[in-house]
């Protein structure tokens, strides 16, 4: 059985500041959240992992460096680029009020709707390609896999749900049913079948965080 572990980066500054934060933003991390991600290496700190991929974003970048020497193991980490985050388009780097107020029909299809989600509005990337470019970039990391390799893979709120939802052969309508993904949370998918199929066993875990989650925390 070949487990991986879907890791939302920690909480930045756009994050916070209620800001869209696609494939073209990149803030900081909050310095609580190097706290966060401690606490979720620590949480994980029995299982002994075999590989991490990210996203090439900075702070998926820096999620994982931090993850990697919290953990206190030896595993190579690599860049696989298919795991960036959406392209927002014109809502990068907008006030989530800003887009409400200017885009409302598009936000609400982006975060409820995602089969009547039209990208071109925005000039941004749809949920098919999303989909097609992450389940791609999973396919190429279990081509290396071994059978009971654990595998972290460190990426962003919501391409990690589209993603994960697609691998789960969710239709596209539902890919919200189990709602977003918290920074620092980790969720659990395992495959006995090398990729073929797989199985959800913790969706957004985010028990070992010490501190109360807000609205923010979560996409």
């Amino acid at each position: 059985m070949t487990t991986l572990y879907f890791v939302r980066h920690g909480k930045t500054e756009w994050n916070l500041a209620g800001r869209y934060q696609g494939a073209n933003g990149d803030s900081p991390l909050l310095a609580s959240s190097y706290t966060e991600i401690g606490e979720l290496a620590d949480y994980l700190k029995d299982i002994q992992f075999a590989h991490l991929y990210t996203s090439p974003m900075k702070r998926t970048r820096v999620t994982s460096a931090t993850l990697k020497q919290d953990l206190h193991q030896d595993f190579p980490i690599t860049v696989v680029d298919g795991l960036h985050e959406f392209d927002l388009g014109l809502m990068e780097g907008m006030y989530f009020t800003e887009v409400q107020e200017r885009f409302p029909e598009t936000l609400r299809t982006f975060r409820e709707a995602p089969a009547e989600y039209d990208a071109s509005v925005i000039n941004g990337e749809s949920f098919p390609q999303v989909i097609k470019r992450t389940t791609a970039a999973i396919a190429q990391i279990m081509a290396t896999a071994k059978p009971d390799d654990q595998i972290l893979i460190v990426s962003h709120g919501a391409a990690l749900v589209a993603m994960i939802q697609a691998l789960l052969k969710t239709p596209l309508a539902d890919i919200r049913a189990h709602g977003g993904l918290t920074n620092s949370s980790v969720t659990t998918l395992k495959t006995t079948d090398q990729g073929q199929s797989f199985e959800l066993l913790d969706w957004n875990e985010t028990s070992f965080l010490s501190r109360t989650l807000s609205a923010s925390d979560t996409i």
